[in-house]
């Protein structure tokens, strides 16, 4: 996948070539300065995008982890902001543990497995992992608003605010960061 910025080089290097051979230019080209510009501006975008790859070659146990504390870490801040009582801890514990991602690595399907399936049966597949999916959203959902019952208004209030980037996507277009905790829910 070719990142943003290398977009906008390649984009800005393709309409230097079209203005340079269409005469747009009388002045005699430079050769020297344009060859060695556009091979630094593409070193640069990729060393931009060398901590993306280096990400993905990320062992998913590791990746696993590193979701783990960074999700511990969110509810806890949560918690913090929420300023919960004693009473209330139970309803926390509850909600935390029913919003908790599954345990262990998601299930994948290998590429050329599912290539041999037909396509009434790749349907079926794609339909059960999505009832899936639908079922694991149901309880996240089912136990955020069992908690926002047991919380003040005040508490609704900050839970609102700290939870509505939860269920944004982000910007590479899969899970982009909602590891367990669902949005907050909608007002009645």
């Amino acid at each position: 996948m070719i990142s943003l910025r290398q977009r906008i080089v390649w984009a800005s290097l393709l309409g230097s070539a079209a203005l340079a051979s269409s005469g747009a230019f009388a002045q005699a080209p430079a050769a020297a300065p344009s060859a060695a510009a556009p091979t630094a501006a593409v070193a640069q975008a990729d060393n931009a995008a060398a901590p993306k790859a280096q990400h993905k070659r990320m062992d998913p146990a590791q990746r696993m982890e590193r979701m783990k504390e960074h999700r511990a870490k969110r509810l806890a801040a949560l918690k913090e902001k929420l300023k919960l009582t004693s009473a209330q801890e139970g309803a926390w514990s509850t909600y935390t543990s029913a919003t908790q991602p599954p345990a262990g690595p998601r299930p994948h399907m290998d590429r050329a497995e599912f290539a041999k399936l037909t396509t009434p049966e790749r349907l079926e597949r794609m339909q059960a992992r999505q009832a899936e999916r639908s079922a694991m959203f149901a309880k996240r959902a089912e136990a955020t608003k069992t908690f926002y019952a047991a919380l003040t208004p005040e508490q609704q209030k900050t839970f609102d605010t700290e939870t509505a980037h939860f269920g944004h996507r982000g910007h590479r277009g899969h899970d982009g960061g909602n590891h367990g905790a669902p949005a907050a829910p909608a007002k009645s």
